[in-house]
C-alpha cells in the first residue's frame, strides 16, 4: 500500500511540473519551469528534462495537417505531433517571445522552406525567422510550437498549460478550454 501512495505522490508531482509550463517573460526571475520527463529512447542522463529538449523536436515539422483528437479536429505536423500557439506571442508579429527555458519546453515548429506543405488546414500558413535563426512556421500569424511533454502522435498534454498554450483548429483559431 505504501508503494501506491508513493507512486501517487510522484505522479501528482509530475503533473504539477507539467502544468507549470512557460509563463510570461516577466516570470523569468522565478525558478524556470521544468518539463515532465517523457518516454524517449534517449536516457536523458544529465538532462533535468529527461531528454525532452529542443533537439527532441519531431523531424517532420515541415508539413501541417488535420487530425482527430480528444479535443476535436486539431492541427498537427506530418508525424501527427500536436502543434500549439502561445498567448504571449503577438499574432501577426515577426518574432517569437518563447526563448531560453521556454524554448526548451516548447520547441518551435520549423521548416526547410518558406512554403510548408499543408493538408486540410484552412488557416493562413506562413513563416517567420525563429529565435535560433531557423524558419519557424506560423498559422494565422501565430508562431507554432511543440510541447516537450507530448511523447507520441495525438498527445495534447500542452493544451491549456499555464492558461497560455493552446492547440489550433484547422482554420487557425485557438481552441481554449
Amino acid at each position: 500500500m505504501s508503494s501506491r501512495i508513493t507512486s501517487a505522490a510522484l505522479a501528482a508531482g509530475l503533473l504539477v511540473v507539467a502544468l507549470a509550463g512557460c509563463a510570461s517573460p516577466a516570470d523569468d526571475a522565478e525558478a524556470p519551469p521544468a518539463a515532465p520527463a517523457s518516454e524517449t529512447t534517449d536516457s536523458g542522463a544529465g538532462d533535468p528534462y529527461g531528454g525532452s529538449d529542443a533537439s527532441d523536436a519531431p523531424a517532420a515539422a515541415a508539413a501541417l495537417m488535420v487530425a482527430d483528437s480528444s479535443l476535436g479536429e486539431i492541427v498537427v505536423d506530418g508525424e501527427g505531433m500536436t502543434v500549439y500557439m502561445f498567448d504571449n506571442d503577438t499574432q501577426g508579429g515577426d518574432a517569437s517571445t518563447c526563448e531560453g527555458e521556454c524554448a526548451a519546453n516548447w520547441p518551435a515548429v520549423t521548416t526547410e522552406s518558406d512554403a510548408p506543405e499543408v493538408e486540410g488546414v484552412t488557416g493562413e500558413v506562413s513563416t517567420i525567422t525563429g529565435i535560433d535563426g531557423g524558419i519557424q512556421v506560423t498559422l494565422n500569424g501565430w508562431p507554432l510550437y511543440y510541447f516537450a511533454g507530448d511523447a507520441a502522435a495525438g498527445d495534447v498534454n500542452g493544451q491549456g498549460v499555464n492558461e497560455a498554450w493552446w492547440v489550433l483548429s484547422p482554420d487557425g483559431e485557438r481552441m481554449a478550454e
